[in-house]
């Protein structure tokens, strides 16, 4: 079987670089906002991939991470191309190979071997199952452009998996030092959300109904398609925490 992509051992168990699996995927999206992406469909640091340091192009360090071959497989299927089903066929038969390694010596042993893979199999679909419709859900967004009201974000993040609601994406978006109250009790955008391009302020206005003078309203604050992408990463990662 030809190497597709490399296998190597990290901490007593084999895993693939995540930027070499990057790589072989063909992923637009450059490695260092691709991988927190992933993230989000429930990986955990120290079970799942590890931090690793490579050399870059440039002779500099990068980030890169060691990732089991259960997640790697994952990733692989939530891509959803052919070289997606490439690897993760490529992944099965390393396993495959390994485990052939140790050939069961008993009828029992040799049971327990097969249910455990079946066992394994069906987790790993059922898994996929439930993060292919929210992945979908963010492909649409993805293409999409413009920002969005605090409420209608709140509802595509929700389509994406992330627990929220209008009033509680306020109170998210608060804690994260992206937006205050102000003197007026309306909420307000930092300029730093802003300079980062997560979020926007609409001015608003109306007409006085008596003098039909033009008043200036408070600003609305919008969610941008950044914006959201954040979110949706950190506000994962924080629920994550708290399980």
């Amino acid at each position: 079987m030809s190497a597709l992509i490399p296998i190597r051992e990290h901490e007593g168990r084999q895993a693939v670089s995540g930027r070499e699996l990057h790589a072989f995927l063909d992923v637009a999206t450059p490695y260092k906002d691709w991988f927190p992406r992933m993230l989000a469909y429930g990986f955990t640091e120290g079970e799942d991939f590890g931090a690793i340091l490579s050399e870059s192009t440039g002779g500099r360090p990068a980030t890169d991470h060691a990732l089991t071959l259960d997640m790697a497989k994952e990733l692989a299927m939530i891509q959803r191309t052919p070289k997606g089903k490439q690897a993760r066929q490529y992944f099965i038969e390393v396993e495959k190979q390994a485990r052939e390694i140790t050939v069961p010596q008993t009828l029992p042993e040799a049971l327990r071997a097969y249910a455990a893979e079946v066992e394994q199999r069906q987790a790993l679909e059922a898994h996929v199952a439930v993060i292919t419709p929210r992945a979908e859900a963010w492909d649409e967004l993805a293409s999409a452009r413009g920002d969005y009201a605090v409420k209608d974000a709140a509802g595509i993040l929700a389509r994406a998996g992330v627990k929220t609601g209008q009033n509680r994406l306020f109170t998210q978006l608060r804690d994260l030092g992206w937006i205050h109250r102000a003197h007026d009790g309306g909420w307000r955008a930092y300029a730093s959300a802003v300079n980062a391009g997560y979020l926007t302020e609409k001015p608003q206005s109306h007409h006085h109904p008596r003098t039909g003078e033009l008043v200036l309203d408070a600003p609305q604050v919008r969610v941008t398609i950044r914006g959201l992408e954040r979110l949706r990463v950190r506000l994962g990662a924080l629920a994550l925490s708290t399980l």
